[in-house]
C-alpha cells in the first residue's frame, strides 16, 4: 500500500490533536501550509512536520 502524502483539515486535526477549524486558521495565518486539488484542501504531511518543529522551536 502506497504512503499518504498528503492529508484533508479532518484528518490533520486528529494528527496534530487539534479541531478542524484550528486547521484551518492556521492554513488562512501562513502557519500550514496547503494546496488546492480541485475543491479539496490538502496538507503535505510535510507541512504537519515543519508546523511541529516549528512549534517545538518556538517552545523551546
Amino acid at each position: 500500500m502506497m504512503e499518504k502524502k498528503s492529508v484533508r483539515p479532518a484528518e490533520a486535526a486528529a494528527l496534530l490533536g487539534v479541531c478542524r477549524d484550528t486547521v484551518y486558521v492556521l492554513m488562512r495565518s501562513g502557519r500550514l501550509r496547503s494546496v488546492k486539488l480541485g475543491r479539496a484542501r490538502l496538507i503535505p504531511i510535510a507541512a504537519i512536520d515543519d508546523f511541529l518543529s516549528a512549534t517545538e522551536e518556538a517552545a523551546a
